[in-house]
């Protein structure tokens, strides 16, 4: 088992540690314990509060396994946190203090730990929490920035991107105190809230080039980050396998219903799509500080961030989500569904008149040509 602690980390933090003030027996606020719930669901939470700051706790377990990417059936040594890929969305309130214990079980190989793109300092808190095998640490920040942020494992050198791209990132929503604004001020609200996370894949291949497994982590760790620095993904998906959020798994939603799409990815750019719907409100950058962009039909995130986007549904059907790099959505694996419920609007769209043939046209290209009439 890996018990040495990279480089990255070193004598420094010892010493930042010893430096550190102890706040924590010193904060004299509210505590609120919540249970993380799996992606693409978020844990109960306000939109707004009139409630003063207070310490919000959190507790992750990171949990090395294998994982299935496909219907073929490859499988990856996957990390995350939590057992997801992505791990839970955290939501806190602006001014609120985010604790969270990170567990290193001793039946996992590596070191790990969490850089909070929400966070000030420390790397994120990527110095500080630093676990081998067997170890748990505790850690506090203050959420001073409003928006949703990415956070990921960074345990140094090429652990980092081999960790990310290996499942271990997520997000934390940081709420304005009075809840999100349109660019005039105006309250928004939702009614649903889902957490998409996209995710690149390097699986290896063999000889005959077929998706290799491993029977452990370590084994499959030189030929996966090999194949990674190539930066050809073999998959590129949302929440952890192709088709995961599709089917029987898709998102549901009603017409009429506002539903706020929180999507991020931690290491390439992503250009999310609603097919047949739009980006009513989209903060494209994450962040609520900023006034949303209206109207879009497609909206860009930047690799290591996450975004947001509020959207009323007003027909009923299967809408499809994707990364409209249509190549990685639909042979990459970048595709969701909304099961939506509701009664046809014909107002907005009805088929004037179904297939028929063009008068007075000969057969189409896949039209089977007429028969020959003989004459004798």
């Amino acid at each position: 088992m890996l018990t040495r602690r990279t480089a990255m980390i070193g004598a420094a933090v010892a010493a930042l540690i010893g430096a550190m003030p102890a706040v924590a027996e010193e904060l004299n606020l509210p505590r609120e314990k919540v249970e993380l719930v799996a992606p693409p669901f978020v844990h109960p939470h306000e939109q707004a509060t009139r409630q003063t700051p207070k310490i919000v706790e959190f507790r992750m377990v990171v949990e090395e396994k294998e994982i299935v990417l496909d219907s073929e059936g490859t499988k990856y040594r996957a990390m995350t946190f939590n057992g997801t890929i992505p791990g839970p969305l955290m939501v806190v309130h602006q001014d609120d203090y985010v604790e969270l214990t990170l567990v290193n079980p001793k039946s996992n190989f590596m070191p790990h730990n969490i850089d909070f793109h929400a966070a000030t300092g420390a790397l994120g808190g990527a110095q500080l929490t630093l676990i081998n095998p067997g170890e748990q640490v505790v850690l506090r920040f203050k959420a001073t920035r409003t928006g949703v942020f990415v956070y990921h494992c960074a345990p140094g050198g090429e652990n980092i991107p081999w960790h990310v791209v290996s499942g271990m990132s997520g997000a934390i929503m940081v709420m304005p105190r009075d809840g999100l604004k349109d660019g005039a001020g105006r309250p928004l609200h939702y009614d649903r809230a889902y957490y998409i996370g996209e995710n690149d894949f390097y699986v290896p291949r063999d000889a005959a080039g077929k998706f290799k497994s491993y029977n452990s982590l370590i084994e499959s760790r030189v030929d996966t980050i090999e194949v990674m620095r190539k930066l050809i993904p073999t998959h590129v998906v949302f929440n952890g396998k192709v088709g995961a959020l599709t089917g029987n798994n898709a998102m549901t939603s009603k017409v009429g219903e506002t539903v706020l799409i929180v999507h991020s990815q931690a290491n390439r750019d992503t250009r999310p799509h609603l097919i047949g719907g739009h980006g009513d409100y989209v903060w494209e950058t994450g962040k609520f500080s900023n006034p949303p962009e209206t109207g879009l039909e497609t909206w860009f995130i930047r690799g290591g961030s996450a975004g947001a986007a509020l959207y009323t549904f007003r027909q009923p059907g299967i809408y499809a989500y994707l990364n409209h790099n249509l190549i990685e959505a639909m042979e990459l694996g970048a595709t969701a569904h909304f099961k939506v419920e509701g009664t046809w609007n014909d107002d907005l769209m009805k088929q004037v008149r179904p297939p028929e043939p063009i008068p007075g046209a000969g057969h189409g290209a896949l039209d089977p040509p007429a028969k020959r009439v003989e004459r004798h």
